[in-house]
């Protein structure tokens, strides 16, 4: 990938995790979530100095699961779906 490629999806993926960061902590993320949530976007900023596609589809799923309402529970918590 050229610098200029690289530039601008650092740059994406930036704006992209500003605005995952702005949905972890409103009110419609639960409590609960919301430490899961965190953890997860640190490790996808951290993949992010040495892939940053694979970061970047990594967040997208990430938003898309968050965008659907499906958030992580507690341990030992069910979700509404039935799943742990």
């Amino acid at each position: 990938m050229e610098r200029d490629g690289q530039e601008e999806l650092y740059d994406r993926l930036a704006a992209r995790l500003k605005e995952a960061h702005a949905v972890v902590r409103s009110p419609q993320v639960p409590e609960g979530a919301r430490m899961a949530l965190s953890r997860k976007l640190l490790v996808i900023s951290a993949a992010a100095k040495h892939d940053l596609a694979g970061a970047e589809r990594r967040l997208e799923r990430l938003m898309a699961d968050m965008d659907a309402g499906r958030f992580p529970a507690r341990q030992g918590e069910v979700r509404a779906d039935g799943t742990r």
